[in-house]
């Protein structure tokens, strides 16, 4: 079977003041776009048979300035969560909702009101990579790469599946913005090649807690701005 790269795109205007961004057409920010082009320097090394994306503009910015020669196709099986009536608040006034913990300890059985279940998340972002991963084996053979860019929660799910981890130790998982996982299946069993690959120690000093900081056991839900930005 193939290999795929999971990128996450790069931090977002909502990131950085510490938003749920959800479904909502955020942008990246100055810091955002930066990562995506040195994440490009990196990639366009690599021969991709493939390179699919999320619907929302922030992954398509990320691949318009990582990859600028390559028009990539649009898959909504990898788009956000749907946060539904979560999205676009700040994750402080979010920690104090009732959901709050179920979202951080149970998340299989975590439903956001007016949205999505995040098990049906998981369920339909693997479904996604593994009907694609399984086209491009299929056209290019078992020793192919393809890339597919998407958003925090949703890679921090479909490489808890490759680990075989239940949904409800997801969120030990992190995913920085312009991150690179890497996953290779195998008729039998998924491979986790790379975790949160960014190629830049910077990320692993810790942030100076902000006012209204999550506490430091609580993951951010949407995937949070990264360390050291």
């Amino acid at each position: 079977m193939a290999t795929v790269l999971l990128l996450r795109h790069g931090r977002t205007t909502a990131n950085a003041a510490g938003g749920l961004a959800g479904r909502l057409p955020v942008e990246l920010d100055d810091t955002g776009r930066g990562q995506a082009q040195r994440v490009g320097e990196r990639l366009r090394k690599l021969p991709l048979a493939a390179v699919v994306t999320s619907p929302l503009i922030r992954c398509r910015q990320t691949l318009e300035l990582a990859l600028p020669e390559i028009v990539p196709e649009v898959d909504d099986g990898l788009i956000e969560c749907g946060y539904g009536d979560w999205e676009g608040r700040p994750l402080s006034e979010l920690a104090a909702e009732p959901l709050w913990p179920v979202v951080q300890q149970h998340p299989s059985a975590a439903v956001f009101p007016n949205g999505e279940a995040m098990a049906a998340m998981s369920a339909r972002a693997v479904a996604t990579i593994r009907r694609w991963d399984a086209r491009v084996t299929a056209t290019h053979g078992p020793e192919a790469l393809w890339l597919a860019c998407s958003h925090g929660d949703v890679i921090k799910a479909i490489v808890a599946d490759a680990m075989g981890l239940h949904l409800d130790e997801f969120q030990r998982l992190v995913a920085d913005p312009a991150s690179v996982s890497v996953i290779r299946y195998t008729p039998t069993r998924p491979f986790l090649v790379r975790l949160n690959d960014t190629a830049d120690l910077s990320a692993l000093v810790p942030p100076k807690p902000a006012e209204g900081a999550l506490p430091e056991s609580d993951a951010a839900v949407g995937g949070g701005s990264g360390g050291g930005a």
